[in-house]
């Protein structure tokens, strides 16, 4: 047996106390008179027997009460687990998961009021001394600092549910961090939460040895859930009045089919469809929806579920641009290419622009969907830098070389962007021998293809490279399967190559009935829009075309009741957007500048919460083998057992209990023990 605080024992010297005052107890006796001496000394002898035992009696239980009163106060206990950690001051770091799926509810509420009651019933199991600090999955700044108990309490009652959901190995990695600032004295430190198996991460949980680390499960009731995961636009460009289709990722997390789920698609707060899905158990089902009548400019969406009792990812937004004009950049010589200029005047929709090579604004070059390049000679090392840059942030670079064309320059501009270049022309008469009906470009062109068809006709043509290492997406090829206008992907974005000029002394292209729908149908897939939708917690960094601001011109994320100043900076091409942990709700926000709207953001939660399923304990004793056996929560107080295991047994409790016990057994033998007896009278 052990004392947490040895240095009460010197107090045991108190027991000299009631020894002393036993052995000089001089009390007055009273004078009795009695004719015969005889029976006098028979009563007193009687009487002093008894007196005698009680006093001992008396001595022996004030004794006893006073040490363990003393004992008590030492605290004594028998070494557990963790007793070396007793009688030294402690600092704890404790995790309150507060994640979305902590809302989900059990027999004692939800999961998160249990996960706090758990907190502050760890804290209480230290000292009044020791340290705390507390953590959750936002992360905080104020969380940093370590705190007394009352403090720490108070920090655990403002916990907040959180869009935040982050591996067990951050989590401890963080707690790690901080208590590494406690040099001196015990490290402890508590991870309470369901522990849904997206927190596990591919790797086991890597922890010091110095500290000593606990898992609090709280088991939630197994409850099914559908989600919308995401979902996709099938048009790259969006016209006015035109028909949309949606593609709609449904997941069912639950091990049980979910029947006829009602689903609900609004566009500008007007209902654009409705349907009704059965999805089979743990698996993922695409459904399509069709909406139309939508009129220019940006379009806020909401995609709606009726699935109870799990409704934090019932709502998915989402936001794109219905462009009213699509502006087409066309780059050349000088001399602007007839057949171009006829292809985009012919549709009110495209607003093309002519620009000389060498009076590009490259700053706003972002905010062209597609770039042609026509009839240049060569191309500069600028051009060819700043084209690079465009294709990898998702540009469709279209390029037509000219008659006589700088070879090497055209290399230097397609080489690095995985595509084919012309290297060197070919003559004599030949005809494009097939097209890639497969193709995304060819897709709902044709309502019936014939099977002769009628393709153009090629006098002569660049051949073009063959060490792409990307491999081409040919729109036609030459017999021998020689690509004569090809596609490649670079990056995010397209580039196309023509073997041919847009002249015909070289092929009947430009006049050919194939050409008009062929550069549409680029230019409508052409395009790098902003993304549909982003995720709390998960993109931090937002990339829009580029926007100038100044200290009096600020961008600002604005939803009702609620407006945001993020952190904004220029690079090559755009602005990047950060948001840290400013954005803390899901939503549809306009970002503005000043009166403006520049562009429309939604965000959405973390669809990793939707996924109800556990890790059991023992996955957890796998996952983080350093860690001390899982505690669950719903078995009374954790107090006692952390108690048990930092300090070993607690005895101070029994020592209180039986210093009671001897009080009132010394107050028992002086009410109730009597030493006079009654003499009865005899004859002499």
């Amino acid at each position: 047996m052990h004392f947490l605080y040895p240095a009460f024992l010197f107090a045991l010297f108190s027991l000299a106390i009631p020894v002393l005052i036993h052995l000089f107890n001089f009390r007055r006796y009273q004078k009795v008179y009695f004719s015969n001496v005889q029976f006098l000394k028979e009563i007193q002898e009687q009487q002093s027997t008894r007196r005698n035992l009680k006093e001992r009696l008396i001595l022996a239980s004030r004794l006893l009460a006073l040490t363990f009163l003393v004992l008590a106060f030492a605290k004594p206990y028998i070494p557990g687990q963790n007793s070396a950690n007793a009688g030294k001051q402690q600092a704890v770091s404790i995790f309150v998961d507060n994640s979305y799926s902590m809302q989900t509810l059990n027999s004692e509420g939800s999961l998160l009021d249990e996960a706090k009651r758990r907190a502050k019933e760890i804290a209480s199991a230290y000292s009044i001394n020791d340290s705390f600090q507390l953590l959750t999955q936002d992360f905080e700044g104020k969380h940093q600092r370590f705190v007394n108990r009352d403090e720490f309490n108070d920090a655990v009652d403002a916990i907040k549910i959180s869009p935040q959901s982050r591996l067990l190995q951050q989590i401890i990695n963080r707690q790690q961090s901080l208590l590494g600032m406690h040099k001196e004295g015990t490290r402890s430190l508590y991870v309470i939460s369901d522990f849904q198996k997206n927190m596990a991460g591919s790797q086991l949980v890597k922890a010091d040895n110095g500290i000593h680390i606990s898992l609090v499960q709280l088991k939630a009731s197994t409850l099914p859930n559908v989600a919308v995961d995401s979902v996709a636009l099938l048009s790259a460009i969006h016209r006015p009045g035109e028909s949309e289709k949606l593609v709609v990722r449904l997941h069912n997390y639950a091990g049980e089919t979910a029947e006829k789920i009602p689903l609900k698609l609004t566009v500008n707060g007007a209902q654009k469809a409705l349907g009704s899905y059965t999805v089979n158990a743990r698996s993922v089902q695409y459904d399509t929806l069709t909406f139309s009548g939508l009129q220019a400019g940006w379009q806020r969406a909401e995609i709606a579920l009726q699935d109870n009792p799990v409704t934090f990812d019932n709502q998915f937004y989402f936001s794109f641009n219905v462009r009213q004009q699509m502006p087409v950049l066309l780059v050349d010589a000088g001399t602007p290419n007839p057949y171009l200029k006829a292809v985009f005047a012919a549709d009110p929709f495209f607003d093309a622009k002519h620009v000389p090579d060498g009076n590009i604004d490259y700053a706003a070059l972002n905010s062209y969907p597609i770039v042609v390049l026509s009839d240049l000679p060569s191309i500069s090392t600028g051009l060819a830098q700043q084209l690079k840059t465009y294709v990898n942030k998702g540009g469709t670079l279209l390029v037509f070389p000219s008659s006589n064309n700088d070879s090497s320059s055209y290399r230097s501009l397609l080489a690095p962007l995985n595509a084919a270049f012309p290297e060197h022309l070919v003559t004599g008469d030949t005809k494009v021998s097939a097209i890639n009906l497969q193709n995304q470009v060819f897709k709902n062109i044709f309502e019936n293809f014939p099977q002769n068809p009628d393709l153009p006709v090629v006098k002569k043509y660049y051949l073009l490279s063959s060490s792409s290492n990307n491999r081409a997406e040919n729109l036609m090829v030459l017999p021998g399967r020689q690509p004569f206008w090809a596609g490649y992907s670079s990056g995010r974005g397209k580039v196309y190559v023509s073997a041919v000029p847009l002249d015909e002394e070289f092929s009947n292209l430009p006049r050919h009935a194939l050409f008009v729908p062929v550069m549409f149908r680029i230019a409508l897939l052409s395009g790098h829009d902003q993304p549909l939708f982003y995720t709390l917690g998960r993109d931090e960094t937002i990339e829009i075309p580029p926007v100038q601001t100044n200290a009096k011109q600020l961008l600002k994320l604005v939803k009702p009741g609620q407006s945001i100043i993020p952190d904004a900076k220029q690079q090559e091409g755009s602005t990047l957007l950060y948001m840290a942990d400013q954005l803390q709700e899901t939503g549809i926000y306009d970002l503005k500048k000043q009166d403006s709207t520049v562009a429309v953001l939604a965000f959405n939660d973390n669809r990793s919460e939707s996924d109800l399923s556990y890790l059991t304990s023992a996955d957890l004793g796998k996952l983080v083998p350093q860690a001390a056996p899982v505690l669950e929560g719903g078995k009374g107080s954790l107090k006692s057992v952390i108690t048990e295991s930092n300090f070993g047994l607690q005895l101070w409790k029994l020592c209180i209990i039986l210093a009671l016990i001897f009080l009132g057994a010394e107050i028992a033998l002086i009410r109730f023990f009597k030493t006079d007896r009654q003499q009865v009278p005899q004859p002499v």
